[in-house]
C-alpha cells in the first residue's frame, strides 16, 4: 500500500489531518496570545519595581527575574498544573467532590508562559527605559508637562520605540514555549502532531509539516514586529 502524500496528509478530507492541525495552530496562538499579553503585564510591573520601586520592591523583582530565568520552563508548567490541580481537588473534596480534579491546561499553561516570559519583559521595559535620553523627560519637565502626561506622550512611546526588538525576541520564544503545553493535554498544535504522528505510524512527515507550521507563524509574526519597529521609528535619524 503506497504511503499518502504530505498534500494528502495536510488536506481537509476525511482522510487528512489538515482540520486537526489548523486546529491545534490556532490553539498554539492562543496560547502564546495569553501569556504575552499576561507576560506584559508582569514585566512592566517588574521594570516599573526595578526602576523606582522601594527597596524591597527592586529586592523582589531581582529574585523573580533570577528566578524564572534560572529554572527550565518545563518545570514551572508542570507547577502550575500540579500544583493548582492539588489546589482545586483540595477545594473540590470540601465540597463533596470525589477523587482527582485537574486544572485547566489550557489556563495552567498560559499562566506558567506568562510567568516565565515576564522576566523577560521585565528586563526588555527595563532597558528600553534606560535608553530613553534623560534631555527628553527634562525638556517634558520643562514645557510643564504633568507626570502622566509626560509619561503618556513621551516616556511611554519612547520606551515602546526602544523595546521592540526586545519584545519581538520574547514573543518567538513564547511561540516556542507554547509546544510544552502539550504535556497537560492541550490540543495545540505539537499535541494533535504527536496524534496524527501515532494514528498514521508516519511521525518524521507530521513532525515535518508541524516544524513547517511553526516557521510560518513564526515568520508572519516577525513580518509584523519590522513593521511595528518601522512605524514607531518614524522620523528617527539612522546613522
Amino acid at each position: 500500500m503506497n504511503q499518502p502524500g504530505i498534500l494528502e496528509l495536510v488536506s481537509f478530507g476525511p482522510q487528512g489531518w489538515g482540520k486537526a492541525l489548523l486546529a491545534g495552530a490556532w490553539m498554539t496562538v492562543l496560547i502564546a496570545l495569553a501569556g504575552y499579553s499576561i507576560g506584559a503585564a508582569i514585566g512592566s510591573f517588574g521594570a516599573w519595581a526595578k526602576i523606582s520601586g522601594s527597596r524591597g520592591l527592586r529586592i523582589a523583582a531581582d529574585t523573580y527575574t533570577t528566578v524564572l530565568r534560572g529554572i527550565p520552563d518545563l518545570l514551572v508548567i508542570y507547577l502550575f498544573y500540579f500544583g493548582g490541580s492539588a489546589v482545586v481537588t483540595a477545594v473540590g473534596q470540601l465540597f463533596g467532590a470525589q477523587g482527582f480534579v485537574g486544572f485547566p491546561g489550557f489556563l495552567a499553561g498560559s499562566l506558567a508562559v506568562a510567568v516565565t516570559s515576564g522576566a523577560q519583559f521585565t528586563e526588555v521595559f527595563r532597558g528600553a527605559f534606560k535608553a530613553v535620553h534623560a534631555g527628553e523627560i527634562e525638556a517634558a519637565i520643562a514645557c510643564g508637562m504633568g507626570r502622566w502626561l509626560r509619561f503618556r506622550r513621551i516616556v511611554a512611546p519612547l520606551t515602546l520605540r526602544h523595546a521592540l526588538p526586545g519584545l519581538g525576541n520574547v514573543w518567538q520564544v513564547v511561540l516556542k514555549e507554547s509546544a510544552l503545553v502539550s504535556i497537560t493535554g492541550v490540543a495545540e498544535l505539537l499535541r494533535q502532531t504527536q496524534v496524527a504522528a501515532g494514528s498514521t505510524g508516519l511521525p518524521f512527515d507530521f513532525y515535518l509539516i508541524a516544524g513547517a507550521i511553526y516557521l510560518l507563524i513564526s515568520t508572519g509574526s516577525g513580518l509584523f514586529m519590522r513593521r511595528a519597529e518601522q512605524h514607531f521609528s518614524r522620523g528617527v535619524r539612522r546613522s
